[in-house]
């Protein structure tokens, strides 16, 4: 890496890789790939793997019980070519925080993803950290958000340092690596590595996150619907025991669906 010109690693030709980033890279931090399974953190390991040595990277996933698309954990081993992998839980399910909230969560309280996701990963990289000292404490934490999927993904800052997450000898980053990437790009990256997206795309699925995602689209909730009537069927029935929905469109299921359960 100590030959590389910056200006040279350009993903897509448009922005280059921060100076910062390829300097963790030869200080020799842990690079860890927060990956959903998705298309995107599919991607963005791939583009990783241009620039950083294999042994600086962690592949983590957080598992979600219930709600998870079958085949997730399976498709994330078979694309990471033999990178390390944790699989982590939290202590409840997503269907067991509804229960106890006594409502889905919202775009302002996604407690799906700060306590199902984001701690539970947090948690392990740290253990990580603590159990490979030749890292020296230096961690960057990529995530696959891109700006063209909303405006607030489009304001967030591509490497940050993480001043909640460095503390005790521990230095944070955040990076979000394909931020740049349009939709197209991620599929043709997908494809130019001789791989395949997770099949719920081409079965019709816009977006790969929870079966039923608060943030799904219509279209999307309608396609999980067909390809996952069980666990529709325990969304209705939580919607009506609860008086919640779980679009914020306040419409049901069913209203937004046209499929009785």
């Amino acid at each position: 890496m100590s030959g590389c010109n910056v200006v040279q690693l350009r993903l897509f030709g448009r922005d280059p890789i921060p100076a910062h980033v390829l300097d963790l890279v030869r200080r020799g931090a842990l690079f860890v790939v927060n990956h959903s399974g998705g298309k995107d953190s599919q991607a963005m390991l791939i583009v990783l793997r241009r620039f950083v040595p294999a042994d600086q990277l962690l592949v983590v996933h957080a598992e979600l019980p219930g709600v998870e698309w079958d085949g997730t954990a399976d498709h994330i081993r078979d694309t990471i070519d033999g990178l390390p992998l944790i699989v982590t839980r939290a202590k409840r399910t997503f269907m067991e925080m509804v229960e106890a909230r006594q409502r889905f969560p919202s775009p302002q309280q996604r407690q799906c993803t700060s306590d199902l996701k984001r701690g539970p990963i947090e948690r392990e990289v740290r253990r990580y950290l603590a159990a490979n000292s030749r890292f020296g404490g230096l961690v960057v934490n990529c995530m696959g958000m891109r700006a063209g999927e909303s405006s607030r993904r489009a304001s967030l800052t591509r490497f940050r340092r993480s001043e909640r997450n460095s503390k005790a000898g521990r230095q944070w980053f955040d990076f979000l690596p394909i931020h740049d990437l349009t939709e197209g790009e991620v599929f043709d990256t997908i494809r130019d590595a001789g791989q395949e997206a997770h099949w719920v795309y081409a079965a019709g699925m816009t977006r790969k996150s929870c079966q039923f995602c608060i943030m799904a689209s219509e279209r999307d909730l309608r396609t999980a619907a067909r390809l996952a009537p069980v666990a529709y069927r325990r969304m209705v029935a939580t919607e009506r025991r609860l008086n919640f929905t779980l679009s914020m469109s306040g419409r049901t299921l069913p209203q937004i669906t046209g499929i009785a359960a």
